[in-house]
């Protein structure tokens, strides 16, 4: 049966394309796509992500639980409101899934993983947490909007008391922070899935609709799935179950960056990633745009020096005006790169990503 947010009635309201998502009813997008992706980048836009899971995890051993449980080391997490970005792996050096981890204090650390994951995360995390006596929390009772872009913080900011506006505002980088807000509480954390500045807003769910009206109130307008997808792909963010999933291991999705290999450390499927290191890694994950017409999707042969590889995710870049893609292709030497697109290969260009940083193209997405 497909599931709804509380939001559904108010997206409907306001005309959305509803398309089924990991089992739930979402909105595509509100008339425009395109023009939805620009909001975001130019002013702001906000997005129902309800149907991710927040999990609380409360008890004694939380922090060594989770410095087995992710491959990032949550000893970075020093000062409460500080989160992280991690993935859970297999035994096997797969990703379960990729989550963000809030250290709120030595008892409590909040996590927030994929909707479409959520079966098979939650019997994971209980599972390990049972060793280090950890109670794992589920919050179906909260509710989460994402607000996006360079003029976001300010907007939400607006509807705030001066005393928790002050704080949401001193909110460095991925941190976060419990504040009054109009209607209740709301956990208010400077992260997001667009490569724009913002927060994402955990809200209880009786106070969601009143929230997202507010926000519409302030300048704030709303953003479907769509756009949400080619933002995060400009800004070179992994979609779980397209750029990577249990079968493949962060050192081969262009996620190295989240591994730590600290000293003393044994989290689940470290031994694998060590011995992938060594040996090279035998998938690469690549950024890729291509200057002639057409539009770079997933499943198209990537062809290079070393083998055949695959789009893992493409789409047109409203931003940079041309396709731009990932792709996980054999590692070692590239060569010159091309795409087959129904039967014609089409050269590409290798980009590093993330194409487009704070609404600016990077270095070499445009040629």
């Amino acid at each position: 049966m497909t599931k709804s947010t509380v939001l559904n009635a108010t997206h409907r309201a306001r005309g959305a394309r509803m398309v089924d998502f990991g089992g739930w009813d979402m909105p595509l997008n509100y008339g425009s796509q395109i023009e939805e992706h620009h909001l975001v980048r130019r002013d702001a836009g906000m997005f129902d992500v309800s149907h991710m899971t927040v999990v609380d995890l409360r008890g004694d051993q939380v922090r060594p639980f989770l410095r087995q449980l992710v491959a990032n080391s949550v000893d970075k997490l020093k000062v409460p409101g500080k989160a992280l970005y991690a993935c859970m792996l297999n035994p096997q050096g797969g990703v379960i899934d990729d989550l963000i981890v809030y250290f709120m204090g030595e008892s409590w650390f909040r996590v927030v993983v994929n909707a479409a994951t959520r079966d098979k995360d939650l019997p994971w995390i209980e599972a390990q947490a049972k060793a280090f006596g950890v109670a794992v929390q589920e919050r179906p009772e909260l509710s989460m909007i994402a607000v996006q872009g360079p003029n976001a913080r300010a907007k939400f900011a607006s509807l705030l008391s001066a005393e928790a506006s002050a704080s949401v505002l001193a909110l460095g980088r991925f941190a976060a922070a419990e504040v009054p807000g109009p209607q209740g509480p709301l956990f208010v954390a400077r992260t997001g899935y667009t490569g724009e500045d913002g927060f994402e807003v955990i809200v209880p769910e009786a106070d969601a609709v009143a929230l997202w009206e507010a926000l519409e109130g302030a300048g704030v307008g709303p953003a479907g799935l769509g756009a949400r997808d080619t933002l995060r792909l400009e800004a070179g963010m992994a979609l779980y179950g397209q750029d990577m999933d249990d079968g493949v291991s962060p050192l081969e999705a262009g996620l190295a960056w989240t591994v730590a290999f600290d000293e003393g450390r044994d989290f689940t499927g470290r031994a694998v990633l060590e011995a992938q290191k060594a040996a090279g890694v035998p998938r690469q994950t690549i950024g890729l745009v291509m200057d002639e017409k057409g539009v770079l999707r997933h499943g198209q042969p990537v062809h290079t020096a070393s083998g055949v590889g695959e789009i893992l995710s493409g789409t047109f870049s409203p931003t940079l005006g041309r396709s731009i893609a990932l792709a996980r292709v054999p590692g070692g030497e590239l060569g010159a790169v091309e795409v087959d697109i129904r039967g014609k290969r089409i050269p590409v260009r290798v980009v590093k990503y993330p194409f487009v940083r704070d609404g600016q193209p990077q270095p070499g997405a445009l040629a």
